[in-house]
């Protein structure tokens, strides 16, 4: 759910009513200190953070970014380090905080169950990502968009305080040597019990992925999410040679349906996602063999995710008026993977006059350079400096940068002088949904999506 739309609240909100509330962690560190610069007014962030077990890490964190009252509203953010394969002690320290910290928050004042998500394909903060989360005791661990192979067995590793490494992907040719991601947690303390090591769901859009992880993944895998193309966010691209309808959006086919029966006989339970937000949708998943369903799109709208409170607003208004569309934009992503952004009118997105610019860089892909060393590099940064690092300008077309246009979804822009940057709000294909729930409202709860999804609220016109 993007960056920081399903937060603690919302995660907090979800867990308590019995179900599975799931925590975004990607970007979160960037989330935990913008949250500081603007004052943590109601005091959540730092009560969590008093908690964090590791000695003077909140300390630091608070001296260098908490800002008392907030900044003033044109005073950009303070950024940190960018992550690369070999990072200091204290950035390490601070990814495994802010994990902490959201999983902390979410799992606070209840027995439910609280899960965490991370993406395979930012793979440079994952390591301390995890480690943060079990560090506050989360349940669960669900990763997609990519092949989470050796999350497992580091899943196992990390439960012990061991030392422990995964291999790092990058692209271009690959080499003979390996190169490794790693996190000794001995550097920054000594404890002596060992974590629980929370249960791995990967998110999966084919067969063949899930049966690959549920053999040959370095540790146990306990289950599957099994994501469709009408999901929102980022999307698996068509199986096979790409092809495009007139509007310029990917042609999904029945290669890249999964194969529900062949799903079964891996004896692992699933979830079913991408267009699951309604009660006969949980039921036909149930009847096929599911488990249950994961649901994004209406939680995304509801009052407790960290959406922004007027783009909600608007999209939910849009959304009952019938005026919203869902683009599956093939060339947003500088993954290459294809992502769906939300049309509307009165939210203004990002588009190619944005000055291109990369000081995020949570999705820069890794590379090695002539020179042997590592390089990173995003297709939406600056074009002749992808280009300068070996990348091809035609890779540069219609790239957006999502770092810094999810993170603006979320009321947290960075303040530059030409302008705040714009946000890229994404959703599901079944954005109809949330004016059947709505039913003419301008909100509505994460509590009411949760009866809706049994079948206890009936929707407008029912």
């Amino acid at each position: 759910m993007g960056i920081g739309v399903s937060g603690w609240k919302l995660a907090r909100a979800v867990s308590r009513l019995g179900e599975l509330g799931v925590v975004s962690g990607t970007a979160i560190d960037t989330v935990l200190v913008r949250r500081l610069q603007q004052g943590d007014h109601d005091g959540h962030v730092r009560r969590a953070m008093a908690h964090f077990p590791i000695a003077g890490v909140s300390a630091r964190v608070l001296e260098r970014f908490f800002v008392e009252g907030g900044l003033p509203p044109t005073q950009p953010y303070k950024l940190l380090p960018m992550h690369r394969q070999r990072m200091s002690r204290e950035r390490q320290e601070i990814t495994m905080l802010a994990n902490f910290v959201e999983v902390w928050l979410a799992r606070e004042g209840h027995d439910g169950e609280v899960g965490l998500n991370l993406l395979t394909k930012v793979q440079l903060p994952n390591l301390a990502s995890l480690y943060g989360a079990m560090l506050a005791g989360v349940d669960y661990v669900l990763m997609g968009a990519g092949i989470p192979r050796e999350i497992p067995g580091a899943l196992d590793t990390l439960a012990r305080h061991e030392p422990t490494r995964i291999r790092m992907e990058l692209e271009g040719p690959a080499e003979a040597e390996p190169e490794y991601l790693s996190l000794d947690p001995s550097e920054s303390w000594s404890p002596s019990e060992p974590l629980k090591r929370p249960r791995f769901i990967p998110i999966v859009s084919a067969n063949s992925l899930a049966a690959t992880l549920a053999k040959k993944a370095t540790g146990r895998v306990d289950g599957f999410v099994v994501e469709g193309p009408t999901a929102g966010g980022h999307n698996a691209p068509p199986r096979g040679e790409l092809r495009l309808t007139e509007a310029g959006e990917p042609i999904y086919g029945e290669r890249d349906v999964v194969n529900l029966a062949k799903l079964r006989e891996l004896g692992l339970p699933f979830w079913l996602a991408g267009g699951t937000g309604s009660a006969d949708a949980l039921r036909r998943a149930r009847e096929s063999g599911a488990a249950g369903i994961q649901v994004g799109t209406l939680f995304a709208f509801c009052n407790e995710s960290g959406l922004d409170d007027a783009h909600r607003r608007t999209v939910i208004a849009a959304a009952s008026a019938g005026t919203v569309r869902i683009r599956t934009d093939p060339r947003a992503s500088p993954t290459g993977y294809p992502f769906k952004v939300v049309e509307v009118d009165g939210i203004q997105s990002q588009d190619d006059a944005r000055e291109r610019n990369c000081d995020l860089g949570y999705l820069r892909a890794a590379y090695r350079t002539p020179e042997g060393r590592i390089g990173y590099r995003c297709a939406a940064e600056p074009v002749e400096a992808y280009v300068a690092k070996g990348g091809l300008a035609a890779d540069t077309v219609g790239r957006r940068c999502l770092c810094n246009g999810l993170t603006a979804d979320i009321g947290m822009p960075q303040r530059r002088t030409e302008g705040d940057e714009l946000p890229l709000v994404t959703s599901g294909d079944d954005v109809g949904s949330i004016a059947l729930l709505a039913r003419g409202r301008p909100t509505y709860s994460a509590c009411e999506v949760v009866e809706l999804l049994k079948g206890g609220l009936r929707p407008a016109g029912d």
